[in-house]
């Protein structure tokens, strides 16, 4: 007997070598609808429009076309029960066997900036979604196909009953999968788009007020944080960045990777810095990366031993050269030239990453999750200008204190808190991350900065949250820094102003903290 296939997409891509093997070497019969079908014809492969095998027209601008007890009589009856068998030979209703739909693009165009409401809502597909669920509820008998990249492993089980069994049931999940996106996707544009009457904080700063999360596995992990964790990546990680070369990625690689791309983009001068642990342990920006290099790796030269190193521009063999005398786990650069990779390629196990293009809008927010639920934040990104600033000592800042300050201030943020940086201009001589205690970590970075053979006498010292005792800020300028930047805040602050003018120091309140945790 004669099998039926439904075809209708959106992505055309290997549509008509998947649809002209079904014919040609299976023996179905095509049924598909507009634009789909119109392909099919011009390529001359035998088709029948839906709306003839169902008798009843295409009408409102396609929105009513696959929606009819014929369609999806042929995709829900049950082959194994005679009364489903029946009912479909009463009504005239054909069995479907395989249904291969992917959906309007309503994601990519709630994406583009110049989308309105009412193009948005016609982008959202519903008799698409309708099929590949009633397929897949019965993916006993009905194979169903919503991603185009699976074609080729669908004609390969056709002629295998037990292989298109499994795949059927697979695939099946990828359909429930899919489209459980796709309405989270749509629910997430409407929720964003409602307006009421009434204040409401939530849509006023576009947190939605229903989380849905659904993200494709990217990747399974060979394990988590320890060997004993097991672990997987979702979502679309390797959309943003090529690994080049190197060993698979690990759980702790990619946590790194994102860490580094985040500090990174704080910078447009030549700059290059060094992670470890997400914490960054050496930064310096110069006229040339290979000075920018010396300087940052200068800072700490133990720490980098199995780190990061990410750069904002192309690493030629000068740079490589150096670098490649370091252990290092993970490069990352917007490039590569061909002799850098050659230097590099000789290190099998280094897994080089360049950054694709912009980052998605989704690395805008974070999710961490907590007991019994997650929690969602803004990164920590807004820009922030060095006028709105405030001096709020006797001394004003110089102009190089002012420039080391800057620059101090954007690394501490990506420090993990309490956070302490001791800045040059625009380089890192000490860093102290992670402590319980604020002059804890003023001493780490003081000590970093000794073991460095790096002087504080001169430099700014900069903390991403208030200094709640002056013995902080006294404990810097015991070290050898002349200005301070913090956030201000404190019930202390006076004290802590004093104590600086006591000793000479400028210091400049933002206004704003950067608690990392």
């Amino acid at each position: 007997m004669s099998k039926t296939a439904l075809l209708s997409v959106s992505d055309k891509s290997g549509l008509v070598p998947f649809a002209r093997a079904l014919v040609e070497q299976h023996g179905y019969r095509l049924l598909s609808t507009g634009g789909t079908a119109q392909l099919l014809e011009r390529e001359g492969i035998p088709v029948t429009e839906v709306s003839d095998y169902t008798g009843f027209p295409e009408m409102m601008e396609g929105r009513v076309k696959t929606l009819h007890p014929k369609i999806h009589g042929g995709l829900l009856a049950r082959r194994d029960k005679a009364e489903h068998l029946a009912a479909a030979a009463g009504h005239g209703i054909d069995m479907i066997d395989l249904v291969a739909v992917n959906l309007y693009p309503f994601e990519a165009t709630v994406a583009r900036p110049d989308v309105d409401f009412e193009l948005a809502i016609e982008n959202i597909d519903i008799g698409g979604p309708s099929m590949l669920r009633s397929a897949a509820k019965n993916h006993a008998s009905v194979t169903v196909v919503v991603d185009a990249g699976d074609y080729a492993r669908v004609l390969a089980a056709l002629d295998d009953a037990a292989a298109l069994a499994q795949l059927r049931q697979e695939l099946a999940l990828k359909v429930f999968q899919r489209t459980a996106s796709y309405d989270a996707a749509i629910a997430d544009y409407l929720g964003q788009a409602v307006k009421s009457d009434e204040p409401d904080l939530a849509a006023i700063s576009g947190i939605p007020a229903q989380l849905e999360i659904q993200l494709p596995q990217a990747q399974v992990l060979r394990y988590g944080e320890n060997p004993h964790q097991q672990a997987a990546l979702y979502g679309s990680f390797f959309d943003c960045f090529e690994q080049l070369q190197g060993k698979e990625l690990s759980f702790n690689n990619i946590i790194d990777i994102t860490a580094a791309t985040y500090l990174i983009g704080e910078f447009q001068q030549p700059t290059v810095a060094i992670l470890k642990h997400t914490n960054p342990c050496g930064v310096a920006s110069a006229d040339d990366l290979v000075t920018a290099w010396q300087q940052a790796f200068a800072t700490d030269q133990q720490a980098p031993f199995g780190g990061i190193i990410v750069v904002n521009q192309t690493i030629d063999a000068d740079l490589a050269d150096i670098i490649g005398h370091i252990f290092c786990e993970v490069i990352i650069a917007p490039e590569f030239t061909p002799a850098a990779r050659e230097i590099f390629g000789k290190k099998k196990n280094l897994r080089l990453m360049t950054v694709k293009g912009s980052l998605p809008a989704d690395s805008l927010r974070e999710v961490r999750s907590v007991v019994g639920g997650v929690l969602m934040q803004d990164r920590d990104t807004m820009p922030e200008r060095s006028s709105d600033w405030r001096v709020v000592t006797k001394r004003q800042p110089s102009a190089e204190e002012m420039r080391a300050m800057v620059f101090g201030w954007k690394v501490v943020k990506h420090v993990k808190s309490n956070a302490i940086v001791y800045a040059g201009c625009e380089r890192t001589l000490g860093v102290g991350a992670g402590q319980m205690s604020r002059v804890d970590s003023s001493k780490i970075a003081v000590w970093k900065a000794g073991e460095a053979g790096l002087p504080l006498q001169g430099s700014v010292v900069c903390s991403d949250a208030f200094f709640p005792f002056a013995d902080g800020l006294i404990a810097a300028a015991e070290a050898g820094a002349v200005a301070a930047i913090q956030p201000g805040g404190s019930v202390r602050d006076e004290e802590v102003i004093a104590a600086a003018d006591e000793r000479g120091m400028a210091m400049i309140f933002t206004g704003k903290r950067h608690f990392k945790h």
